[in-house]
């Protein structure tokens, strides 16, 4: 049974919550450009420093790195900072480097290796054409907010839906996918629209979470709880809702922009004083195809009035709408000055963008792309 977008079932003020990211990146070869199969050598090293949270990906060309669950910015960054660096050492060491980016820039090598696990195994085979398709090389960053009960998460989840699209638009970071422009700031959606039960999270209480993914299962259109796809979920592991609609962003602070607000947001909608004006499905997937088509340049309706406004004045004032809660945790002049920077530089698609036009090479891109998912230094908070 479907539930509304209604004030989630609490009076209580909201809990502050712990937050955490799990970032994918491609391996690519320092001469060619091309991804390379090295996830084997990559994870094993850098697990001897991250232990379990150096993970395999899809397919071999593919890592992922977890952050442990947090409490600050600080320490969030810091997280990133050491997950990443990790990772990036291990890169090093067999050869190859790491490259944050939603889609493979040059043309890869054809067929992909699916990483030789049971499980990825089976989806290969049971997802026709997936597993080798041109651009299935696909990275997103997903941030976890927790610790939430089943029912907590579908509710934050039902009333989220609205402002994920303007996430998506200023994490957008794959405009070149295997050698060509494919006209979006993020190709990586129409590319994961292959996987089954991708995109918009549908609005369910308990009960009809059970028998929706119960259905999804017995009628093979998913091999288990974990093979769900859209872009918020409660996670089958933790106790966290995984908002899932971030193109991986060579930018450090695009990430760490992403995941302060976020749990932000979450903070907010989690207080059943704060009345939202729910998205029907149609005009909500409109605008997540608007977001990846133009990204900072999207107009997108505002969650609040659902009249079409730009992106890059939709950002600020997601902002101060959230700013008792980021007051709440302190990061509020964190978040209006890496807003600010992001709206001044342009997103990681424009950066893709500036980068071809500049050079007139596609290898320089992926050059950009390593140097900048390499470059951690801190960013000064600015006052509250």
């Amino acid at each position: 049974m479907s539930a509304s977008a209604g004030p989630p079932p609490t009076d209580r003020p909201p809990p502050l919550l712990r937050f955490g990211v799990e970032e994918e990146f491609l391996l690519t070869g320092p001469r060619s450009r091309v991804t390379v199969p090295a996830a084997e050598a990559v994870v094993s090293d850098a697990a001897r420093t991250l232990g379990p949270r150096a993970q395999h990906e899809f397919l071999a060309t593919q890592v992922e790195g977890c952050t442990r669950p947090v409490a600050t910015a600080a320490e969030l960054r810091a997280e990133l900072t050491d997950t990443r660096g990790a990772l990036l050492s291990a890169a090093e060491r067999a050869g190859c480097r790491l490259t944050a980016t939603g889609t493979p820039v040059l043309p890869s090598r054809h067929p992909l290796t699916v990483t030789p696990k049971p499980r990825y195994l089976r989806l290969a085979d049971r997802i026709d054409g997936v597993a080798d398709q041109v651009g299935a090389e696909l990275c997103g960053c997903h941030v976890h907010l927790g610790d939430l009960t089943l029912r907590q998460a579908l509710a934050l989840s039902a009333r989220m839906r609205g402002w994920l699209p303007l996430f998506q638009a200023f994490c957008a970071n794959s405009p070149f996918c295997e050698g060509a422009d494919r006209g979006t700031a993020s190709v990586r959606p129409e590319r994961y629209a292959r996987w089954p039960t991708f995109g918009p999270a549908p609005v369910l209480d308990e009960p009809g979470y059970r028998t929706a993914l119960d259905r999804l299962v017995a009628d093979g259109v998913i091999l288990d709880r974990r093979m769900l796809y859209w872009y918020a979920r409660p996670s089958e592991h933790l106790p966290t809702l995984e908002v899932r609609i971030a193109d991986s962003c060579a930018e450090l602070d695009t990430i760490l922009l992403l995941a302060v607000l976020l749990r932000a947001l979450a903070h907010t909608l989690l207080d059943p004083r704060v009345r939202i004006r729910p998205l029907p499905d149609v005009p909500l997937r409109l605008a997540h195809r608007r977001a990846a088509s133009a990204g900072l340049d999207a107009r997108l309706p505002d969650p609040l009035t659902g009249a079409l406004r730009p992106v890059r004045q939709l950002l600020p004032d997601l902002v101060e709408f959230t700013a008792p809660a980021l007051l709440r945790t302190r990061e509020l002049g964190l978040v209006r000055q890496l807003t600010a920077r992001l709206l001044t530089t342009g997103s990681g698609a424009d950066h893709q963008r500036a980068v071809l036009a500049r050079h007139g090479r596609l290898a320089a891109v992926v050059d950009d792309l390593t140097r900048r998912t390499a470059a951690t230094t801190p960013t000064a908070a600015a006052p509250h």
